[in-house]
């Protein structure tokens, strides 16, 4: 089994390594630290299995989940987040993920994913099930960030986290101005006046801590 690991910490990569290891001997791995060096590789080399982080330099890891559903739309690919099910595990669902799990449920949870997506299933745990069935409201939509794009949602979370305009730039490597965008176009989807209503609808909604 050839596994691509894409996450930008190396404690994360190496935990999962040797949980894999230890369950199926001899698997073969491929690393990478950025989306973009995610890509490269899926190109070049056929895998089994891709376990990919949400967070990483550059583009998001959900960015790079659509670009792999097109490249190899056969891959299964599991994503593994600090974040919890209630904030991505939809979205990344909805992108074409095999399976979302948190990285605090790692170890067992981990394993049977792993051999459930390479049979061709998908991992949906109880919670997430709920939120797929909570999210089957009109036109698929019913929650207001639920009308975001992944980068719109990825900015309002940062705003409701009292992140400045700079500080969302540069952690999500985008101009200022492009923030700004986001930043309008999310309160008028969402319905909402300023920062501290997205802040106020957001911890509302368990979408940051």
């Amino acid at each position: 089994m050839k596994v691509l690991l894409a996450d930008d910490h190396e404690v994360v990569r190496q935990g999962v390594r040797q949980i894999l290891i230890d369950e199926f001997g001899s698997a073969q791995f491929g690393e990478a630290v950025t989306a973009a060096a995610l890509l490269s590789k899926i190109r070049e080399e056929d895998w089994d299995l891709a376990l990919l982080d949400i967070s990483m330099p550059g583009r998001s890891g959900l960015d790079a989940l659509v670009e792999i559903r097109k490249e190899r739309p056969d891959l299964p690919v599991l994503v593994l987040s600090i974040f919890s099910e209630q904030e991505y595990a939809l979205r990344a669902l909805k992108a074409g993920a095999a399976g979302y799990l948190t990285k605090q449920t790692l170890g067992h949870e981990l394993v049977a994913a792993i051999k459930k997506v390479i049979a061709g299933g998908r991992y949906v745990t109880p919670a997430q099930a709920e939120l797929l069935a909570e999210g089957l409201g009109e036109n698929g939509i019913k929650l207001p960030h639920e009308r975001l794009s992944d980068r719109e949602f990825e900015v309002m979370k940062l705003v409701a986290t009292a992140k400045s305009v700079k500080e969302i730039a540069r952690e999500l490597s985008l101009g200022e101005k492009t923030v700004f965008t986001y930043r309008a176009r999310l309160l008028e989807k969402m319905g909402l006046k300023n920062d501290v209503e997205v802040a106020r609808y957001a911890l509302k909604h368990r979408l940051v801590d």
